[in-house]
């Protein structure tokens, strides 16, 4: 089985900032990771990545806000969406 992209996307949520899908099924969980999934969950403002989500090769899942690099606990994609979304807002407020 390969790789199944699941989302691409990108998301306005003004005119000077969006947010960025990218979700994959993997065969094999990302060493770091206990899931079948590949994500980067990322909002951009002024061109500048200000938060993301992810699970790199070797970091397992883990978010960044700013300069801090932090690890995540993933239980569901729906907890992940939930906790972006709710840091998102967050920021933007």
């Amino acid at each position: 089985m390969e790789a199944v992209l699941i989302e691409k996307s990108r998301t306005a949520v003004s005119h000077t900032a969006f947010f960025e899908t990218v979700l994959w099924h993997v065969p094999t969980p990302v060493p770091g990771s206990s899931h079948h999934f590949k994500y980067r969950l990322a909002l951009i403002i002024n061109d500048e990545c200000v938060m993301r989500y992810d699970n790199e090769r070797g970091k397992g899942d883990h978010r960044h806000l700013g300069d801090l690099e932090e690890p995540i606990e993933f239980t569901t994609l729906e907890a992940l969406f939930d906790a972006f979304q709710a840091d998102m807002e967050r920021i933007l407020a």
